[in-house]
């Protein structure tokens, strides 16, 4: 092993936050602003990267990793606990909107995983937080997630999260599914990813679809999110009041205040 070996407990049904536990010296790393609460004596440091990198990289190889990292859209910095106490110490990591928090032992799929550039959480020190580049450039433009992935590296336990119930679907080879680009989570290194125009002008303007959905193609494992944070800020930002959405929706009293112009602050 090349990470941090860490034990975890994931606690709540759709409001998960995930607590690991830490032996003397062991490390993991998260997304700042991802922590819920920890153990005294566990010490928290803001590193450059993922902290990853040997020290024989140098502030090159650490400038790389980090730059990786914005290309992203993350930030350049992560945080680093560190149990520095004498028995067991736990630290706990919150999702940051409702949903799942998917855990995932990097050496059981082959040390690689490909997922959204927000799904990371947290994983166990030693783990490579990268980039992926989809094969043709149609996936950039049209992708929805962006022509760049993040790519998590190496044989250590990593956390992901996404929104709604996350299904896992185990692709045969040569098997195919097709999967809105929003709703795709994860899949594991193997599996083929493409980009497909829907066909149709009526159903490109009308569809409420999309213009394009992935098409993974297996071998491989595939997780896919009933509710993208973006389709969800969507529903919300068009129900605002300023946005045309009414400001006691669902309530009868909210309704006669409307209707009277009254104010309800």
């Amino acid at each position: 092993m090349n990470n941090h070996e860490i034990d975890f407990e994931i606690h709540g049904d759709d409001m998960q936050f995930v607590e690991v536990e830490l032996d003397p010296n062991e490390t993991v790393i998260a997304e700042a602003g991802s922590l819920m609460m920890m153990d005294d004596e566990i010490k928290m440091e803001t590193i450059f990267g993922d902290g990853s990198s040997s020290k024989s990289s140098g502030i090159m190889g650490k400038l790389m990793g980090a730059g990786k990292r914005v290309l992203t859209g993350e930030s350049l910095f992560m945080t680093a606990f560190t149990n520095e106490g004498i028995g067991k110490k736990h630290v706990s990591f919150a999702s940051p909107y409702p949903g799942k928090i998917i855990p995932l032992d990097l050496s059981e799929i082959d040390g690689k995983l490909i997922c959204q550039k927000d799904a990371f959480l947290a994983a166990a020190k030693g783990v490579s937080v990268g980039i992926e580049f989809q094969k043709k450039i149609g996936t950039g433009f049209f992708g929805g997630e962006g022509f760049i992935m993040q790519k998590l590296e190496g044989d250590g336990m990593s956390f992901i999260h996404a929104g709604g119930t996350i299904y896992q679907r185990d692709l045969t080879p040569g098997e195919t599914i097709r999967v809105d680009t929003g709703c795709l989570v994860a899949m594991t290194g193997n599996v083929d990813y493409q980009i497909e125009y829907i066909g149709g002008i009526k159903t490109a303007l009308f569809g409420g679809e999309g213009l394009f959905f992935a098409t993974l193609q297996g071998p491989g494992t595939v997780w896919v999110q009933s509710l993208p944070f973006s389709r969800l800020a969507s529903r919300v930002f068009s129900a605002m009041p300023e946005r045309g959405g009414s400001k006691g929706e669902g309530s009868i009293a909210g309704g006669l205040f409307d209707i009277l112009g009254g104010d309800r602050k």
